[in-house]
Formats: structure tokens, C-alpha cells, sequence
């Protein structure tokens, strides 16, 4: 056969393929003659054949079958051989192929090897595709290299050790001997190597963290040994003394000063001749400086010290290079919480980072400036953020309008100024802003007894100039529905009345109602809007004519309001005026106290709750374990229930008392009585039922933690829902503790056949970071069948579990 071509003709005559079909053919064509050589053991040309078949591998075409002669190249005693084999096999070859176990005793030959760059070829393969088993048979020869005296060959063994602790952690002491000495070397290559080695060790091992911490002195001589030698050109990268090295030993010192006061301690000095002494105008000292940051807000350092890096990374934020500003806003954004003083005096940069270009700035100098609102710069703040959101981007409007309600909610110096801001939002970024928001506007609006004119007033002006903002127009009409003869009586004392008509009002409504621009849900709005005027009006007739109109309308919703409507004005006229009367003041229902108070249709009482006679029951888990205990599992033993507790102390217990229909109604609370034998235990799931449970105790549930793992912390919040009593409200919330978000969040809940559950939407699928935000989720449960569930007590056990032949257990997943 004639010699093959060699790799160089072979990439120039590929290059010249002028399309993709013809690449291919000269791919297929070379590889028929590479396949050929190979089936008649070519020793002369193997070596070339590998060599162009990595490069055809590297284009993405298959080069499998070039797995054995690898391994043959590798067993060769010729050097360029071996180089091109073990090139071959760290390309061709993982862990995933049985064919890698092959090689194992040709790397254990080589890594005894007479020559040091054979045995460089070995380690670096080893420590590229080596498999556990591999690992755990070299590792041996692996050490033995670490000891050795050649500098070339010590900085590969330190990287190969790396590889081998990855893949099996348990070899770890094998190699604490030979590190140790490590630090001792001259060359910067091992210097590095042994940092990195170090750094694994510590991150896998806290044994291993807290028996190097008594390194740290020597870190710190060797890092102020590279800030103050002079020029060496070896190792100088823009007028800095191996930058590399320099970042290395400073995520070591990370690592070893987290949560130790004497490691922090020996590292304060250092760190501050670093953060001073590094230059600044190149992007090396930046890569420095950044490190340093991280460092000193990781460790127990000085309260001076914490200043001065996040001083650094305000000056980040002057710097024309956006990567260096968006790690600056990153970095603020992980701190602010616990320096948010020193934060705070970079505000009116972090403000300007919102005019930025850049789509990444924006969002995090957003971010940040939420973050950074407080009681005492809300006007500023806010003022700001309100000039973003008219400007920003669509895709920003939406979390933007959030973080205001947010904010505004938190700390709104007073009611007129946070009916203000919201009203703000909601003409600039109404369509964008959460579903949830309306109701918690008119709920605001509704206790702001003062405000009523002002804000009706307020929001009919702004129905005039645009009715496009559909949470604007629902809760512009449902204020004109409540507080229409406030509007037409033109008192109001904050700000200059207008004079308006009833017909004007009722013009506005009706233009509501048939405008192409209102949704189904805002022409309900509407019309209920102009049933309530019924009573605060004085234009009767136009109003039924306007209801009775709808009673035919195809839209279902709206026509079974005009039909009701249209019934209050016929056979339940003497009704009309008390059922349209105002809505009273809603109060958000608590459980922090022992009184609480109840309203239905704004009458108010007074339920306490006496919490005396309660038993006193030890419970050795958590709420949310006695949750998880009461709502599922098999392994409930039947148990005949004899006697009848006077209150099961079980926040499960509390639970399925919720779902029922008991009686929440204030009273005394009787003595408890001794137990008493039945014929079957308490029902606590009968939809039906209307006898009062544990002695008439209301049952009210306080939050719970349901889930609190990897940083994912879950609560429960119960609550009856007001329309349907029978209806068990809970409202999940879900934060965050750790450093990065948690994306493509799901909550799942699953409930028996007989039992209706409704799970809407959460507010978002993404939990912030660092406790930043929280994300809720409401979940309806429903037993219209009056299935029954009974409660009883394990023996040896403080907690109460469901049981029932009729029904499948509740189940709680969280999708991580």
C-alpha cells in the first residue's frame, strides 16, 4: 500500500471542501484507508493514522474504532508513540468503556518510567479519564511521585491526586503525608498544584479542613512574599507577580478562615496590604481585588476591613467594563444583607447602574436597589424605581412593579403616599403587575377610612385619561361602586374636588362594559360597580335598564350577575340596601395572640381561645414531621380507640379539624372531662357535620414548617376560606437561605378521589436567594362527599394519625 497521507495534507485538503456533503465524502474516504491500515497492522503508520483520526474526532465525525490501537500506540517503547496514544485515549476513551481498563498496567509500567516525560504523559492521562478502579490501583505510584524530588513531575502528581480524591474521597489520608511538604517548594508550578490539591482536601474533608488550618501562616508568607518581591519576569503578568498563584491562595484562605476567629485573625493583615497594594488599572488586579473581596466577607474579618472591600467594589462599579460592573452589583447583592450600611453609601451608583445598557447590569442594580430600600430613604428610593419602571423594558415591568408593592407595603411612611405609589404602578405598568395585586389594593384602599374621597376621586381621573390598565380599571370601578356618592359630592379635602354627575359616573361604567379593551373579569367588575350605585344613586331606572340588558349577555359570568342583579330589584327589593351596603373593613385574619378577632359581614366578635386546659403532650419531632406523620404513610397499625382526647396537641390534628365543618364560634371552655368510652372515634373530615369538636375549642392552626432542607425552607398558613367555610385554605411559602437561586421550582399536592383540590399558580418559579423574596402558592381542599377520617392515638407515640379504609393518604412532594 502507499504511505497515507500525512495530518497537515490531510486538514489543508479538508479545508478546501467548499460544502458539508463535500467534507464528508473526504472524511469517509480517509477513514476507509485508515481502517484498511489498521486490519493489516501497519505498525510503520499507526502513528499517523491515530493522529488524523483525532482530528477528524475533533470535527465531530466518529473515530471509535480508533479505541485499540490507542492502547496499542500506548504500549510502544518509542515516545512519540506513547504521546500520541495517551493523547488518543484521553480524547477516545472514559470511564463509561470498558476498553480504559486495559491500559491500567501500561500506565502503572509508564509511571515507573526511567524517563520523566513518560511518566508526565501517564499522570496526566490518569488524572484526565481514570476510573475509580483505576484510581484506587495507581494511587500508590501516584504518592510516591508527590515525594519525589523532580519539580515537573510534583505539580502533575498534585493534579493527578486531585482527580484520584474525586473519584474516591476514602484514598484522601493517603496523600496528607506528602502534602504537607508541598508548601515548602520553590517552584511556583507545585506551589499552585499543591494549592489546588489543598483546597479539594479541605472542601471533601472537614477532618482535613481543621488539621490544615495551622498552614495559614504559611500561606500568608508565601502570598506577601509575591505582593512585595520585585519584577521576576517568569512568572510577571501585567506588572503583577503570578496573578494565578495569587487567586489560588487566596480561596484557600477562604476556605480555612470561614467560621474560625484565630485563621481570620492571622489573614486580616494580608488581606488589607492586598486590597491596597494591588493595581488597579489592569485586569489581573481586578481578577485579585475580587478574590480578596470574597475572602474578607466570607471570613470573620474586621468590621474596617469589610468597608474596605466593599469600597472596592463600589469602585467596580465606576469601571467601563460591564463584566467587572455586573460581578461589582453580584457581589453587593450577597453582602447587602449583612453590611447593609456600608452598602448603603453606594446607593446613588447602584442607581445609575438602572440607566445602563446592558440587559444583565439592569436586572441585578434592580435587584440591589430593592435590597437596598429601607424607612428611611423610601421616597428616594422609590422615586427612582417608579423612573425606571416608565422606561425599562417590558420583560423588567412585571418583577419591578412586584418589588414596589413589596417595598411600598413594608415601609410607606404614610397611607396617602402609599395609595400614591400604587396608583403610579398601575397606570404605568398595570397590565404587568401580579394578579394578587388588585385585591390587596382595595383591601388598602378599604382601611384608609380618611382616604376614601381622595381615592376615588384620584382613580376616576385616571379612568378618563386610560382605560387600557385592566388592574387599574378593576379597582378604579370597584372604588366607584363603594364610594360613588363620595365622588359626586365633591368634598374632599386633600386636594381640589371635582364636580361630577351621576350620569357621568354611569357613563364611565358603561363605557366599561363595552369596550373592546375590558376583560371578562373588568366587565364584572363594572357591572357590579353599577348595582352598588343602586343604593347610592339616585338614577334607579338607567341602572336596572343597564342590568336587565345583561341578563342575556353570552359571556356566563356576567349574565348570571345581571340575572341575580335583576332579582334583587324584583322579588328582594326590601333586601337591596343591606346587601349593597359598604364593605367593612378588612382585617387580614392573625393567630399571634390568644383573642382574635372574626368579622362576617362586618360584624365583629370577639373568639378566645383558652389554651389552659389543653393537654400538655411532649411531642419529640417537628410540626411539619407530625404533618407529614398524620397525612400519609403504611405503616399505621389499626388501634381500637377506648377513650376520646379532650384536644390532640398535633399540628395534624389541627389540620384535618380545619377541613371539617367545625364550629368556629367563641365561648367558654369547659372543664375537661375524664374519658369516657364510645363506640367509634371522632369524625374530623365530614363536610356535613355541624357538632362542635373538643369541647367547642376553635381550632386555629398557627404557621408551620413543612419543609426545611438544603436551604429550601417551606412554611404553612391556614386559613377557612370566607365564601365556603367548608373549604380549608393553606398557603404555602417558600424561601430560600442559600447563595444562588432556585430555578424551576414546583410544589405538588395530591388529595384522595373523594376530596376536591384546587392548586393555583405560585407567584413565581424562581426562590431568590439569600432569604431575598419568598414564593407563595395557595391550595384549596375540598370534602364534598363528607367521607370520614378518624383520628387516634399510637401507643408509644405523641402524635395523632388519619386512618380510614375509604381513602388514600394526603400526599405532600416537593420536585427538587
Amino acid at each position: 500500500m502507499p504511505a497515507p497521507i500525512r495530518l497537515r495534507e490531510l486538514i489543508r485538503t479538508i479545508r478546501t471542501a467548499r460544502t458539508q456533503a463535500e467534507e464528508r465524502e473526504m472524511i469517509q474516504k480517509e477513514c476507509a484507508a485508515i481502517r484498511s491500515s489498521f486490519r493489516e497492522e501497519d505498525n510503520t503508520y499507526r502513528c499517523r493514522n491515530v493522529a488524523k483520526l483525532l482530528y477528524m474526532h475533533m470535527l465531530g465525525y466518529p473515530a471509535h474504532f480508533g479505541q485499540l490501537e490507542c492502547l496499542k500506540l500506548i504500549a510502544s517503547q518509542k515516545f512519540t508513540d506513547k504521546r500520541i496514544g495517551y493523547l488518543g485515549a484521553m480524547l477516545l476513551l472514559d470511564e463509561r468503556q470498558d476498553v480504559h481498563l486495559l491500559m491500567t498496567n501500561c500506565i502503572k509500567n509508564d509511571l515507573n518510567h526511567s524517563t520523566q516525560y513518560v511518566q508526565g504523559l501517564a499522570l496526566c492521562t490518569l488524572g484526565c479519564m481514570g476510573s475509580s478502579e483505576m484510581c484506587r490501583d495507581l494511587a500508590g505510584e501516584v504518592e510516591k511521585l508527590l515525594k519525589t524530588s523532580n519539580s515537573y513531575l510534583r505539580k502533575k502528581a498534585a493534579l493527578c491526586a486531585v482527580h484520584v480524591i474525586r473519584k474516591v474521597p476514602e484514598l484522601m489520608e493517603m496523600f496528607l503525608p506528602a502534602t504537607k511538604n508541598l508548601l515548602s517548594e520553590k517552584n511556583h508550578g507545585v506551589l499552585h498544584t499543591s494549592v489546588v490539591l489543598l483546597t479539594e482536601m479541605c472542601e471533601r474533608s472537614p477532618d482535613m479542613l481543621s488539621h490544615f488550618r495551622k498552614l495559614v501562616p504559611q500561606l500568608v508568607r508565601i502570598l506577601k512574599n509575591l505582593i512585595m518581591s520585585g519584577y521576576s519576569p517568569e512568572h510577571d503578568v501585567s506588572g503583577i507577580s503570578d496573578p494565578f498563584l495569587q487567586v489560588r491562595i487566596l480561596r484557600l484562605l477562604r476556605i480555612l478562615g470561614k467560621g474560625d476567629d484565630d485563621s481570620s485573625e492571622a489573614m486580616n493583615d494580608i488581606l488589607a496590604q492586598v486590597a491596597t497594594n494591588t493595581e488597579t488599572s489592569k485586569n489581573v488586579g481586578n481578577a485579585i481585588l475580587y478574590e480578596t473581596v470574597l475572602t474578607i466577607m466570607d471570613i470573620k474579618s474586621e468590621s474596617g476591613l469589610r468597608v474596605l472591600a466593599i469600597n472596592i467594589l463600589g469602585r467596580f462599579l465606576l469601571n467601563n467594563d460591564k463584566n467587572i460592573r455586573y460581578v461589582a452589583l453580584t457581589s453587593l447583592l450577597k453582602t447587602v444583607q449583612t453590611d447593609h450600611n456600608a452598602v448603603q453609601r453606594h446607593r446613588s451608583t447602584i442607581v445609575d447602574c438602572l440607566k445602563d445598557l446592558d440587559v444583565s447590569i439592569k436586572r441585578r442594580a434592580m435587584e440591589l436597589s430593592f435590597a437596598l430600600v429601607n424607612g428611611n430613604n423610601i421616597r428616594g428610593m422609590m422615586k427612582e424605581l417608579l423612573y425606571f419602571l416608565d422606561s425599562c423594558d417590558p420583560d423588567f415591568k412585571a418583577d419591578c412593579a412586584s418589588g414596589i408593592f413589596l417595598a411600598a407595603e413594608k415601609y410607606a411612611p404614610s397611607k396617602r403616599w402609599h395609595i400614591d405609589t400604587i396608583m403610579r404602578v398601575l397606570t404605568t405598568a398595570g397590565s404587568y403587575v401580579r394578579d394578587d395585586s388588585v385585591p390587596n389594593l382595595i383591601q388598602l384602599i378599604t382601611n384608609s377610612v380618611q382616604m376614601h374621597a381622595y381615592t376615588v376621586q384620584r382613580l376616576y381621573k385616571a379612568l378618563l385619561d386610560d382605560i387600557s390598565q385592566q388592574p387599574l380599571v378593576q379597582v378604579a370601578s370597584w372604588c366607584i361602586g363603594e364610594y360613588g356618592d363620595l365622588l359626586v359630592s365633591g368634598q374632599c379635602e386633600e386636594e381640589e374636588p371635582i364636580q361630577v354627575s351621576e350620569d357621568e359616573v354611569l357613563d364611565v361604567l358603561e363605557g366599561l362594559l363595552v369596550s373592546n379593551l375590558s376583560t371578562p373579569v373588568t366587565r364584572g367588575y363594572s357591572l357590579t360597580a353599577i348595582m352598588k350605585l343602586s343604593t347610592r344613586f339616585s338614577s334607579l331606572n338607567r341602572i336596572k335598564k343597564v342590568v336587565s340588558i345583561y341578563g342575556s349577555s353570552i359571556d356566563v359570568e356576567l349574565q348570571q350577575r345581571a340575572v341575580e342583579y335583576n332579582a334583587l330589584f324584583k322579588k328582594y327589593d326590601h333586601m337591596r340596601p343591606a346587601l349593597l351596603e359598604r364593605m367593612p373593613i378588612m382585617e387580614k385574619t392573625g393567630t399571634n395572640g390568644p383573642a382574635e378577632i372574626v368579622q362576617t359581614n362586618g360584624e365583629t366578635e370577639s373568639t378566645i381561645l383558652d389554651t389552659k386546659h389543653l393537654p400538655n403532650i411532649t411531642q419529640p419531632a417537628s410540626q411539619a414531621n407530625d404533618l407529614l406523620d398524620l397525612l400519609g404513610g403504611n405503616d399505621v397499625v389499626p388501634v381500637i380507640q377506648t377513650t376520646v382526647p379532650t384536644k390532640p396537641a398535633s399540628a395534624g390534628g389541627e389540620l384535618l379539624d380545619l377541613l371539617g365543618d367545625l364550629s368556629l364560634t367563641g365561648g367558654p371552655t369547659p372543664t375537661p372531662a375524664p374519658s369516657v368510652p364510645m363506640s367509634q372515634p371522632p369524625f374530623l373530615l365530614d363536610g356535613l357535620t355541624s357538632q362542635p369538636l373538643f369541647n367547642d375549642i376553635a381550632a386555629v392552626i398557627p404557621p408551620m414548617t413543612a419543609y426545611n432542607k438544603n436551604g429550601l425552607k417551606i412554611e404553612f398558613t391556614f386559613e377557612r376560606s370566607n365564601p365556603n367555610p367548608n373549604i380549608a385554605v393553606i398557603t404555602i411559602h417558600a424561601t430560600n437561605s442559600t447563595e444562588a437561586d432556585m430555578t424551576e421550582f414546583v410544589f405538588q399536592a395530591a388529595v384522595p378521589k373523594t376530596f376536591q383540590l384546587q392548586l393555583l399558580s405560585p407567584s413565581s418559579n424562581v426562590v431568590p436567594a439569600l432569604n431575598q423574596g419568598s414564593v407563595t402558592q395557595v391550595i384549596r381542599v375540598l370534602n364534598p362527599q363528607k367521607v370520614r377520617c378518624y383520628c387516634e392515638p399510637r401507643p408509644h407515640s405523641a402524635s395523632y394519625r388519619s386512618r380510614s379504609s375509604e381513602i388514600s393518604p394526603f400526599i405532600l412532594k416537593h420536585l427538587q
